[in-house]
């Protein structure tokens, strides 16, 4: 357990999972948790991953968990994808974590992060490619092996009425604090999953305008890149999730090029796949897809 500090003073909480003798490792998986959550709730991913000879690290997100930052606000629109910068940095430093592919792994609003920060390569990335310079890539731009998305916030969901809520807020008091509106009977069918999230001190569901602009803005970004998609991805998401839209997923896995995209929807989960009775099968297709690639 350590604390990075992001370039504008704000203390990131890092957790590190590596397996004793892991020598060489299959690599590195970086975790991008989601909306008012934290890092914590990925231990049983993160041993899944170590079983099958992966180091993991992940992190608080500004304005989650152990991190400093007011509570589900970001000061930009490109923050949260300056601080993955910066642990993406820290990762490849490690003279243990830095060897091998680096995966990130982000789920719902962290998905949007991860696929966010990996959409914001691929202009400047395919402009190079035709005879352009690099100048374009931003400062932030770091190229991953591969991505992996979990139910990925693409699309809130949100209708035309909590549009027209959003504009006022961001006009009005763009960093005030309010509700998320999202109940935490979804989050899953497992009770015992719902009761530790909601006894979680850690847990919390404030979002500002700010933020909320910027995962809607984020999501369509990424879907209108999907067909010129350039990294590795397995995405999968629940098909009864009403956290996010499914939708926003099924329209990216049409868009995206085939050879780079392996899909799957698990038609009766809740949001979060890897919480659900059936998580077996999930942590079944991230190992086979892994396997794969690496």
């Amino acid at each position: 357990m350590r604390t990075l500090k992001s370039d504008d003073g704000l203390p990131l909480h890092w957790r590190q999972w590596s397996q004793p003798g892991l020598a060489p490792a299959r690599g590195t998986v970086l975790i991008v948790h989601g909306l008012g959550e934290h890092i914590g709730r990925y231990e049983h991913v993160a041993a899944q991953l170590n079983s099958w000879g992966w180091h993991v690290v992940g992190y608080d997100q500004r304005g989650h968990g152990a991190s400093g930052g007011k509570r589900g606000d970001v000061p930009t629109a490109e923050r949260l994808l300056q601080d993955l910068a910066l642990v993406i940095d820290e990762v490849r430093a490690d003279p243990l974590l830095g060897q091998g592919p680096q995966v990130l792994l982000g789920h719902s609003m962290g998905g949007l992060v991860a696929a966010r920060f990996v959409a914001g390569g691929l202009a400047a990335q395919r402009e190079g490619g035709e005879g352009g310079g690099a100048g374009a890539l931003p400062a932030w731009f770091r190229p991953v092996h591969a991505l992996v998305l979990s139910s990925p916030a693409l699309d809130p969901g949100m209708s035309a009425f909590q549009r027209l809520q959003l504009a006022l807020g961001v006009a009005l008091a763009p960093h005030l604090a309010v509700g998320n509106g999202l109940k935490t009977d979804w989050i899953s069918r497992d009770k015992a999953v719902v009761q530790a999230y909601i006894a979680d001190p850690l847990v919390h569901d404030r979002i500002t305008p700010a933020l909320a602009k910027m995962i809607v803005e984020g999501g369509e970004l990424v879907r209108r890149q999907a067909q010129d998609w350039m990294v590795p991805t397995l995405l999968l998401w629940a098909g009864s999730d009403r956290c996010v839209a499914p939708s926003g997923s099924a329209e990216f896995a049409a868009a995206a090029p085939a050879q780079l995209l392996r899909a799957h929807c698990f038609e009766p989960l809740f949001h979060e796949i890897f919480n659900e009775p059936e998580q077996a099968q999930v942590f079944a297709e991230l190992r086979s897809w892994l396997a794969q690639r690496f």
